[in-house]
């Protein structure tokens, strides 16, 4: 068992004192001053031990548990504490922690004896011995101590023990690992930890000197190279080139500000040396100036920060654009996955900051400095020697203060843009929809939110792949292709690119600009984008590439394959009129300088123009539209005839003139053989009459209205179904001999095509052959097989619109479709009667009407069965008065 005692506590920051050594200390707290104070009114000794951590108060809850005896060799009072040389004595470990007085420590202590070797003559532990004070000697040299200083102190320490612990105090150690090594008892295993220690600091003194010849290499060249260079001036001066030289000159120091991967630079410096030994004259000498200003004009490691608030984005969303809730969605889903990777990406880059432990001045001390002190200067003990009292630092001696470890100011920002370099590659967005719904600006509203920076480039009608890539400088007039420029246009490198009409690349002898585009859009090969222009890679990988298209079948699969599709659809009438009052009439009212009170137009008036003078998914028509009142508007004003004006449907008539439009209305009575369809275009939905005739004939089958291919099969695979089911269907048998069937679409001037009219048709052919009316208040849209059943269509939520605008409020779906009738807005939702069916059976039994000889089962009213009957030309009509 040790010896038990208490002691005076010196509570150490940043260092840890070790039996045999010297220290110079610096005491300020109320603390440390009144434990000195004691002991030196009593036998001079304290117990120095650690903190845990750096804080001001010292508790011993900070404290380590294993320290140093100390004694209490010389003191010097200044300003603000005291500073005072101690010798450590032996280890020590303290059994418990007491405040005594106002706040100094007082530890029991229980002594701690080394562990010496069994047999100190042992030749592996005397090789040790040995080898541990030959590299504690060679590094003591190569640290610049004086040989005779260096002897002095290893041959004064006999004892393997002490001279590790001598070694340890010297190194330069983080404080927990000078703690573990003080806290190792056995003299063997702690002299095998200090030598592994001297060894790695041997290393690093290895690798750092090493990296020192290599710079003084490269100055010595450089110093050569300028030199050279100064003279190469001088000649250059009196040939007269001097200030073509001055632009090389420029472009060097702009070429050598850049951050460029070593194989560009090296491609670089090869093209500026190329122009220094080319002439001025010369036609080559343009053409490497031209390219060296492009390189050095892109953004190589420029770039904004990404400041994703999605309350602030989502406001934007919701101030620029009405409705497209779907799209907002996604679009706020695609920034909170953008934030949560930035935010994930900081945590996990924000590394634990470095001990640092600032030096200590003895200067002050009253007597020569010991032996101990000025190998201590020589092996780094300054540093470790500091100790951390953290006293008020005395104003003519402020080195002994203890300060702060530098935390860099701007590290949050710097972490926060290389965490935005670092995360995952986000889709690249493809807006699909007709024009004017939004596409473009869609996009503004994402950079704006992102706080990144926008460029667009249109690729309507490119078809050269050089668009895209490039040519090569081998070319006269040689230029970057559309992706670089526009990269040096918005001078930021990961802004919101938007490659607009990318349906409407062409393809020529020149090449597939689609197929350019592959790489550009691929996450996995565009951080290495080569322009055939600048034949160096560029990085691609962090712009935000989004890509607009009318018609996504234009588009080739693969690069279809590369992009997150986002559909828009078009406008309602009732978001027509929203847009119009909330965006569109206040722009327009501006840009033809008339104030709000002069340009009035109240809801009806605008709903007028919707239906009248416009038709198209969008709104660019109807801003066309308004825009042309308004300055109908201004020219009255500014004339003098009116001072204010507030517009009707009345007025808007008389300003505009006859409607341009005219949609399609709902049939004012039932036919037999005309059926109403529903249809799908870019500019929105819209209902379609399909009849049918029946007249002699050889049985043939007529199509016409310039319909497509799979429609005239969609009347073929009806007239198949009619035929192999007429019985069922009450059809005679001898209408379907020798008789000829015409089905025709109106509107013969635009082409028609898809399977979603194969109902429609079966409708249509069916009513004609049975002799029953079709319904005219029921629309109907549909995929015929030749079994009778009704297959799933596509733009269900337009055609419903278009049937609705047209009159007609019941609408005949396929079954597996009415789950998109979600799409549509709840407010019409209401005023519809869906009726979901899965055979043709199902349809017929809603759209077409008994024959006249059933009408009793149907309980129908006798004045209009008569009112029927006049219209059939059955019974005669009365002579009206």
């Amino acid at each position: 068992m040790g010896e038990r005692f208490s002691l005076p506590v010196l509570p150490l920051r940043d260092t840890v004192v070790y039996p045999g050594v010297a220290v110079p200390i610096s005491a300020g707290r109320p603390g440390t001053v009144e434990a000195v104070q004691k002991a030196l009114d009593g036998d001079r000794r304290l117990f120095a031990v650690a903190q845990r951590d750096n804080v001001d108060e010292a508790t011993a809850e900070v404290l380590h548990t294993v320290g140093t005896v100390v004694r209490v060799i010389q003191t010097h009072r200044v300003r603000g504490g005291i500073q005072l040389l101690v010798q450590g004595e032996e280890r020590a470990q303290a059994l418990t922690y007491e405040v005594m007085g106002d706040s100094m420590l007082q530890a029991s202590l229980l002594t701690m004896k080394r562990q010496s070797p069994a047999d100190s003559s042992d030749p592996a532990f005397q090789a040790l011995d040995r080898e541990l004070r030959d590299r504690a000697a060679e590094l003591g040299t190569r640290r610049g101590v004086p040989a005779e200083a260096l002897n002095q102190l290893i041959q004064g320490v006999d004892d393997p023990g002490a001279f590790a612990d001598l070694v340890a105090f010297y190194l330069e150690l983080p404080t927990e690992d000078k703690q573990e090594l003080l806290e190792v008892l056995d003299d063997e295993a702690r002299m095998r930890d200090a030598l592994l220690l001297v060894e790695r600091e041997l290393a690093r003194l290895d690798a750092q000197e090493e990296i020192q010849a290599r710079v003084q290499e490269e100055l010595g060249e450089r110093q050569r190279e300028m030199l050279l260079r100064e003279q190469m001036k001088q000649i250059q001066r009196e040939l007269g080139d001097e200030d073509d030289r001055a632009e090389v000159e420029e472009l060097r120091e702009r070429i050598e500000a850049l951050d460029l991967e070593e194989d560009a630079r090296t491609e670089v410096d090869r093209e500026l040396r190329r122009l220094e030994r080319t002439s001025p004259q010369s036609a080559e000498y343009q053409v490497i100036r031209t390219f060296l200003e492009w390189v050095t004009e892109l953004p190589w490691n420029d770039r904004t920060e990404d400041k994703i608030d999605l309350a602030k984005a989502e406001h934007i969303l919701e101030e620029d654009h009405y409705g497209l809730e779907d799209v907002k969605d996604r679009v706020l889903e695609f920034l909170a996955v953008r934030k949560l990777q930035m935010e994930r990406a900081v945590e996990a880059d924000d590394p634990e900051e470095d001990d640092e432990r600032p030096a200590i001045d003895v200067a002050d001390f009253s007597e020569p400095e010991t032996v101990a002190e000025f190998v201590a200067e020589g092996l780094g003990g300054t540093e470790s020697a500091d100790v951390a009292e953290g006293a008020e630092p005395a104003a003519e001696d402020e080195s002994t203060s203890v300060a702060d470890p530098e935390t860099g100011e701007g590290e949050p920002e710097e972490k926060e843009r290389a965490a935005a370099r670092g995360v995952g590659r986000g889709p690249i967005l493809l807006f699909v929809g007709p024009p004017g719904v939004g596409k473009t600006s869609i996009a503004q509203s994402i950079a704006r939110a992102l706080g990144r920076k926008y460029v667009r480039i249109s690729l309507g009608g490119a078809r050269d792949e050089a668009d895209i890539r490039g040519h090569r400088r081998t070319y006269v007039g040689a230029m970057p292709g559309r992706i670089v420029q526009g990269m040096r246009q918005v001078k930021s490198k990961n802004p919101v690119f938007l490659l607009d009409e990318v349906d409407k690349l062409g393809v020529s002898f020149q090449g597939d600009p689609s197929s350019a585009l592959l790489e550009v859009l691929d996450p996995a090969q565009n951080s290495s984008f080569t322009d055939h222009y600048l034949g160096i890679p560029f990085d691609l990988s962090e712009v935000l590439f989004i890509a607009t298209a009318n018609y996504i079948d234009r588009i080739p699969a693969p690069l279809l394959d590369r992009m997150e599709r986002v559909d828009f659809s078009g406008y309602t009438e009732r978001e027509k009129l929203e847009i119009a009052l909330r965006y569109l009439l206040p722009r327009q009212r501006d840009e033809a300088g008339l104030k709000d009170e002069e340009f009035e137009v109240a809801g009806d008036a605008v709903t007028s123009v919707i239906q009248n003078y416009t038709r198209e998914a969008g709104v660019r028509q109807l801003e066309r539209e308004l825009g042309k009142l308004a300055r109908k508007v201004a020219r009255k004003i500014a004339a003098d005839e009116v001072e204010t004006l507030e517009l009707d449907e009345d007025t808007v008539r008389e300003l505009l003139g006859r409607p341009r439009v005219h949609p399609e209305r709902m049939a004012p009575r039932e036919s037999i053989g005309v059926a109403t369809g529903m249809f799908y275009t870019p500019m929105g939905g819209d209902i379609m009459f399909v009849e049918a005739s029946i007249m002699p004939g050889d049985g043939g089958l007529v199509l016409t209205g310039q319909l497509g291919d799979v429609m005239k099969e969609s009347g073929r695979a009806a007239l198949s179904f009619a035929k192999s089911h007429g019985a069922e269907l009450g059809i005679p048998e001898e209408k379907l001999r020798n008789r000829e069937i015409h089905i025709h679409v109106p509107a013969g001037a635009l082409p028609k095509e898809g399977p979603s009219a194969g109902i429609t048709m079966a409708t249509a052919l069916v009513s004609a052959l049975s002799d029953r009316k079709v319904r005219h208040d029921v629309a109907m849209t549909g995929e015929l097989t030749l079994t009778g059943r009704v297959l799933p269509i596509g733009g269900v939520k337009e055609k419903v619109l278009g049937a609705v605008r047209a009159g007609i409020n019941e609408i005949v779906l396929p079954k597996d479709n009415e789950g998109d009738l979600e799409d549509i807005h709840e407010d019409v939702r209401k005023t519809l009667v869906v009726h979901p069916v899965a055979e043709l059976s199902e349809v017929l039994d809603v759209a077409l009407l008994p024959k006249r000889g059933d009408r009793k089962n149907r309980g129908a009213d006798p004045a209009m069965e008569a009112l029927e009957d006049v219209e059939e030309g059955t019974v005669p009509a009365l002579p009206q008065s």
